[in-house]
């Protein structure tokens, strides 16, 4: 509520004209809200935008601001290659973001120095950021925290590994599902991972 009451007080110019908190929520308001801007957290509600990111280029021609809680540039440069037109952290304020809104509104593009250095380069060299590298800076941290425990105690069995992170088992098999779709992979993680050693350090 606080943001909304910034923009709409703060720069009276711009109006929200919708909110939604998750993907299908988002879709559904396009047609009528035709949006200028979307500020589209990457976590949506735990779903991440970079997997449908272009579907919403396609269906929206609104310029898209995209919200993150960490610092890789990786992620960064895979948003803009996608179609995000800024990226801004989490902690920044609010003020930060109705500036970032501003710009990408008129055309600009709005990144730090260093994640704008990584899209360059990237571009530069015509080609797109690596895509298992993509897929591991999808995890979550409890998803990082999973597969670092499996790694540490390989072999264990689901109830054993449940143990150690202090959730239940069926927390751990609806986080498995998860890695295993984001990842793009079947069977047993372990066997994944080991098959991919060049890939490891990323997942620690």
């Amino acid at each position: 509520m606080g943001f909304e009451c910034l923009i709409e007080t703060a720069k009276p110019a711009m109006k929200v004209v919708g909110k939604a908190t998750n993907r299908s929520e988002l879709f559904a308001l396009l047609p009528a809200a035709n949006p200028d801007v979307i500020v589209l957290d990457l976590d949506l509600n735990g779903d991440n935008a970079l997997d449908w990111m272009n579907e919403l280029c396609e269906q929206s021609a609104a310029r898209i601001l995209v919200l993150v809680r960490n610092s890789n540039p990786g992620v960064h440069q895979q948003a803009v290659i996608q179609g995000a037109r800024g990226v801004v952290h989490k902690q920044e304020p609010a003020e930060v973001v109705v500036r970032a809104i501003e710009k990408i509104h008129v055309g600009e593009i709005w990144l730090d120095r260093n994640s704008l250095g990584h899209v360059v380069h990237t571009l530069a060299r015509g080609h797109k950021a690596d895509p298992d590298a993509v897929k591991i800076e999808t995890l979550t941290p409890r998803e990082r925290r999973i597969i670092s425990t499996i790694l540490r105690k390989r072999g264990a069995r689901n109830k054993v590994i449940a143990e150690k992170l202090h959730i239940s088992e069926h927390t751990l098999r609806n986080n498995l599902t998860s890695i295993y779709s984001k990842l793009e992979v079947n069977g047993r993680l372990e066997r994944y991972l080991y098959a991919s050693t060049r890939r490891l350090p990323l997942l620690q």
